[in-house]
């Protein structure tokens, strides 16, 4: 991994609508499939409205105007063939527009996929660096406008477009000076367009991101809410939420007064090229037919209402095109942590032990959290890693864990690269308890199972009695099946702790790294909970981030960090009976423990 990295919100976009659409489809390969019998569809449908002009033209010349009496069969063929063309355009044309809809629905599912999946080969630095709200963003309401547009917009410019190219070619078959004037108008109305198209884009990139921010705000506010009640802040976080909210609104409005303003001038067009039509086919256009002149302006009707709907559809084409150049920048960017999937090598057997050489990491905004460390860690052995705030304690555990990826140096797991093992086998064979274990929307049962989706009831009760855990699922209001809320937020943060524990001793893993995992435990629990760490990391790798320096008592060895660097290394009663910095730590923690 670089040394720094960039947040998707400050990439510029720089694809066209169009163009953006195309670099979707590399993603989504459902939006392009079958697009080609699509299209012919398209071409069908339009084919059959071309028909009614045609007959119309035929019967004025041939039949009501022409010489002799008008035969009624004749009348009624040339009405005949006109519904037929009109039956045949319904029918390919709901066809077509059923499989746009299906394609849109499967390839945005497929991009939706593509962005969750690219998010999850990020490091942790770089989401962690970007605001939760703007990320969900990317993966919802972004993709929603997408959605919306290709399940209307997309069809209208599918068949828009195809219906412009089949009457501009009729209208030649017909008359070429006319059918070179529609045409020149049509370009030039079409330039102009591109030209405003340039400044409707900016304005839609402006909306999506405030929405973006707006949502991020709102999120904030939402599940910051007890910490603000307790500091009084509300009407701060109200101002700021308002804020949020208002620039959005003035940034919608703006956009849509421009979308508006283009909306509108499709109308002026449509009647200057209908004017323009009819003075030039009687002015300029010798032994023009009454049916020919009728007939181009049934198709110039064919021209200006797609083009109609392709200036609406354009204005749609900004706000989804906007949503796709963001999901884009989620979906292209470069992904950290690669696995190399079924290439990538096993692990051996049994406890893991780690060897870290030459490993160097920096945050993009700071110097080194961690420099030539070369640390080597026995299999079997429980690891306690101590230090400052800052020392780099818990960037070590989460390079371990390939969480995160040094920029220089490599670390074996096993005598293996990390980089080299595939995550299946990784999350398998390693698991990692962070400081605040997160819970999802459902029951203890179901977050237990989060680590083996296929362990059985009596695997998971049996889990929460090997450590000791029956008392506190006992006192739960419906047992393992108790919901925990959004984030656990039913459970104390020492409870929530407690299921993550429990989530990591299902596992059965083979190197367990626990990062503060006791720190938020409530006193009640932690005679328990220790009990039930000591029997976790029992016959396995434990590496354990210790604020609560008795988990280093009991360890057998500790590593102490400072700025950085492992600046000591040993056994509890050797360490603290020496001078350093672990003796000074555990004296502080003991003075403070007194109190």
């Amino acid at each position: 991994m670089s040394g720094a990295t960039t947040s998707a919100t400050d990439v510029a976009p720089t694809r066209s609508a169009v163009g953006s659409l195309v670099a979707a489809a590399r993603y989504a390969p459902s939006l392009r499939r079958g697009l080609g019998v699509t299209m012919v569809l398209a071409l069908l449908g339009t084919g059959g409205q071309v028909v009614v002009p045609i007959s119309v033209q035929l019967l004025l010349d041939r039949v009501l105007v022409g010489p002799g009496p008008a035969e009624t069969s004749r009348i009624l063929l040339g009405g005949t063939v006109a519904v037929g063309g009109l039956v045949v355009a319904l029918v390919a044309n709901r066809i077509a527009l059923f499989r746009l809809i299906r394609a849109a629905s499967e390839g945005l599912a497929e991009l939706r996929v593509a962005a969750f999946d690219r998010l999850h080969r990020r490091s942790v630095l770089h989401v962690e660096a970007e605001r939760r709200g703007s990320l969900v963003a990317r993966v919802t309401s972004d993709i929603e406008s997408i959605i919306q547009f290709l399940e209307w917009g997309g069809i209208g410019m599918v068949v828009g477009s195809a219906q412009i190219a089949l009457v501009l070619v009729v209208m030649a078959v017909y008359d070429v000076v006319l059918a070179g004037s529609v045409l020149v108008a049509a370009v030039v109305y079409g330039g102009l367009l591109v030209l405003f198209q340039r400044v409707l884009r900016r304005a839609y990139d402006r909306v999506r991101a405030r929405v973006a921010r707006s949502l991020a705000a709102m999120g904030e506010a939402i599940s910051g809410l007890p910490t603000i009640r307790a500091y009084g802040a509300e009407a701060r976080t109200l101002r700021r939420v308002d804020a949020a909210l208002e620039d959005q609104y003035r940034a919608e409005v703006r956009t849509a007064l421009l979308g508006a303003t283009m909306f509108s001038t499709a109308e002026l067009f449509a009647a200057a090229l209908t004017s323009g039509v009819v003075a030039l086919g009687i002015l300029a256009v010798p032994g023009l037919t009454a049916g020919q002149l009728v007939a181009f302006l049934f198709l110039v009707a064919l021209i200006t209402d797609p083009v109609q709907l392709l200036v609406e559809v354009l204005n749609e084409a900004q706000t989804a095109a906007s949503g796709v150049r963001r999901v884009l920048e989620v979906v292209e960017a470069p992904a950290e942590l690669e696995d190399p999937g079924p290439e990538g090598h096993a692990l051996p057997g049994g406890p893991l032990g780690v060897s870290l050489q030459g490993v160097r990491f920096r945050y993009p905004t700071g110097a080194d959290v961690l420099a030539e460390l070369d640390v080597e860690l026995r299999a079997g052995l429980r690891y306690a890693v101590v230090g400052e705030t800052g020392s780099g304690k818990s960037t070590f555990v989460k390079l371990v864990t390939r969480l995160l990826d040094p920029a220089e140096g490599q670390i074996l797991l096993g005598g293996v690269p990390l980089r080299d093992v595939a995550f299946d086998e990784l999350r398998r064979r390693v698991a990692f308890v962070p400081q605040d274990g997160f819970l999802w929307d459902t029951t203890v049962r179901e977050n237990l199972r989060l680590g083996r989706p296929e362990a059985t009831d009596e695997e998971v009760a049996a889990a929460i009695a090997d450590l000791g855990l029956d008392g506190w699922v006992a006192g739960l209001l419906a047992g393992l099946d108790t919901s925990v809320g959004e984030r656990g937020s039913r459970l104390s943060a020492g409870e929530r702790q407690l299921v993550a524990l429990a989530r990591a001793w299902l596992r059965r893993p083979d190197l367990l790294v626990l990062d503060e995992a006791t720190s938020a435990v409530d006193p009640a629990l932690e005679v328990a909970l220790r009990r039930a760490i000591e029997r976790l990391t029992a016959g396995r790798t434990s590496l354990t981030v210790a604020h609560r320096l008795a988990t280093a008592e009991a360890a057998d060895e500790v590593l102490v960090f400072a700025a950085g660097r492992l600046v000591q290394r040993g056994p509890h009663h050797l360490l603290v009976a020496a001078e350093g910095p672990y003796a000074r730590l555990h004296a502080e923690w003991v003075a403070n423990t007194a109190r």
